[in-house]
């Protein structure tokens, strides 16, 4: 466990101290978002922080391959996987980077993502089999597509919940720490003499990247990630996902451990539950209005707080509890028994939705009493 939380620390503070060198290259080059109608931020903001978090990815990485714990990860086609996300990652980076600056058609950005997934796919980060009864996907090809679909979802799920200052990067943290937690405990009961693995090594980076953002992102934010750090977290986040598959042995696994299995594999977003949910409500809207799905609105989830009447910092919070809620639940069922963990998971929904619909209770009692503070007539 050490090695790994050194490794976060060593991606969050890369990302932390090349972060002011991003915002500069930003305001230099460009890449800066102007205050849009849909937008909630009152000034023109710089945009390229995910240059920041490649760095932190890049730098961390070549830290592990040197370190004597992670020794077996690295050998073999293990090494190779671990590098293939790091050029993956610099590929959409520099597509994120482009379209920051240049703003990209989104045809254009597809295409790149399904490119950089594609490699990675190559490489041999693929989704070969479900733990479960041993079921394998059929063909290189199907697998090969899979992936790719996975992979390029993710990316844009993230993209579709960065919208407000720290919302993104504190998402991600919270889902990747639950997720590193999985495939650490997993490891442990799968491998007790070997601790090492690289799912696990590479979800301990995408916390750190996220915690070094996070002081320059928070509202009010002196920087946005942009495309190039929303795909690169996606991209990431899959990735480690993905590698999950590579750490499992379907006899070996435990009742109490099938379901966390089973979700990360046919649906590696399910500890970032709300970009996922979020995203697939955005295209469903706008497709049904007859535009592109990437079409830019202003009823995102995080819109939709603050029309709740919540204040930026406390949307910010609520989403994070969503995803704290759903991330950690599917974790926990690797500790406990189904049940428990059930009955965990109801309180602390009912928890949510009560902190979610609380202003709703103010606005209501405005609207029937409208000589009251904030009363309509």
């Amino acid at each position: 466990m050490r090695v790994y939380l050194l490794l976060l620390l060593v991606a969050g503070v890369v990302t932390l101290l090349t972060t002011p060198f991003a915002r500069w290259v930003a305001l230099r080059s460009g890449g800066i978002t102007a205050v849009r109608e849909r937008d909630v931020h009152t000034v023109p903001t710089p945009r390229l922080g995910g240059l920041a978090m490649f760095c932190g990815l890049l730098v961390a990485v070549t830290f592990a391959s040197g370190a004597p714990f992670l020794a077996s990860t690295f050998a073999g086609s293990g090494g190779q996987e671990i590098w293939a996300v790091v050029v993956g990652g610099g590929l959409v980076c520099a597509i994120g980077v482009a379209d920051d600056i240049w703003d990209l058609d989104w045809m254009v950005k597809l295409a790149g993502q399904a490119v950089a997934a594609g490699y990675v796919a190559w490489q041999g980060v693929q989704l070969i089999s479900v733990p479960i009864g041993g079921v394998t996907i059929a063909s290189a090809r199907v697998s090969m597509f899979v992936t790719v679909l996975v992979i390029v979802m993710a990316m844009n799920a993230v993209n579709f919940v960065d919208g407000l200052d720290g919302l993104a990067a504190g998402v991600i943290a919270i889902g990747g720490s639950a997720f590193f937690l999985y495939t650490y405990l997993l490891t442990q009961d799968v491998s007790p003499t070997d601790y090492s693995n690289r799912a696990s090594l590479v979800l301990a980076i995408l916390v750190g990247l996220c915690l070094g953002f996070l002081p320059y992102n928070a509202h009010p934010a002196k920087i946005f990630m942009g495309d190039s750090g929303s795909m690169l977290l996606g991209f990431t986040l899959a990735s480690g996902a993905i590698m999950v598959t590579g750490q499992i042995d379907p006899e070996k696994v435990s009742t109490g451990q099938q379901l966390p299995a089973f979700i990360p594999i046919l649906l590696p977003l399910a500890v970032i539950l709300v970009p996922l949910v979020d995203m697939t409500l955005a295209v469903v809207r706008r497709v049904a209005a007859g535009k592109s799905p990437f079409h830019p609105d202003r009823m995102h989830l995080h819109h939709r707080m603050l029309a709740l009447g919540h204040s930026h910092g406390r949307a910010v919070f609520i989403m994070y509890l969503w995803t704290a809620v759903f991330a950690f639940g599917a974790a926990a069922l690797a500790v406990w028994p189904a049940r428990r963990v059930a009955v965990g998971l109801v309180v602390a929904v009912l928890l949510a939705l009560v902190l979610t619909l609380g202003p709703l209770r103010g606005k209501v009692r405005a609207r029937r009493h409208p000589d009251s503070p904030g009363g309509t007539a």
